[in-house]
């Protein structure tokens, strides 16, 4: 059984380094701020299919047990190192109206899309430190030579003409080589 812990997600940060907050709370597109920091950044789609998502997902995109979202998947790349494995999930009804086209980006950003239009909301972050028991966690591994106690994974929700996209962003330990 899965607890009211595993499932929380925070309005702050506790107990993360300063050089992990000062990423964690980067505001603008993050994308955008790593490619100031990184002369060769590259988007790798892994994943983007309709898959069932998270309880705590659910609940924040009114998904219903069992009903599914179209998620895709990504690492952003500085060079040769994964630095954000980045997790959005966005309801099938949203995609024939202010989503329709999250699913051709490719390799393309989905922050190009959310940072271009002004008229798109965000809400405020919400975080949560990842460990081996979240499948966010697992997932975000994949392309690293080692799994690290924990990962720090913020989220936001993003909204267009009352139709929203979860963005979870997980930092991983290369983000830490560039400059904040």
């Amino acid at each position: 059984m899965i607890s009211a812990q595993q499932l929380a997600w925070y309005p702050a940060i506790s107990s993360a380094s300063i050089r992990d907050r000062s990423w964690l709370q980067c505001r603008g597109s993050l994308t955008r701020h790593i490619q100031a920091q990184c002369n060769d950044f590259r988007v790798e789609p892994v994943f983007q299919s309709f898959a069932t998502v998270h309880r705590d997902e659910r609940v924040v995109i009114d998904l219903r047990p069992g009903e599914l979202a179209m998620v895709r998947e990504v690492f952003l790349y500085c060079k040769y190192t994964p630095v954000v494995f980045a997790h959005s999930v966005v309801a099938r009804k949203d995609l024939r109206g202010a989503w329709r086209g999250l699913s051709s980006l490719g390799n393309r950003s989905l922050g190009s899309v959310l940072f271009g239009n002004p008229k798109i909301t965000r809400t405020p972050f919400q975080f949560k430190k990842l460990h081996h028991r979240h499948t966010l966690f697992e997932r975000a591994c994949l392309k690293l030579p080692l799994k690290p106690p924990g990962l720090w994974a913020r989220r936001s929700l993003f909204t267009l003409h009352g139709q929203s996209i979860l963005v979870t962003e997980v930092f991983l330990p290369g983000i830490l080589d560039l400059t904040s």
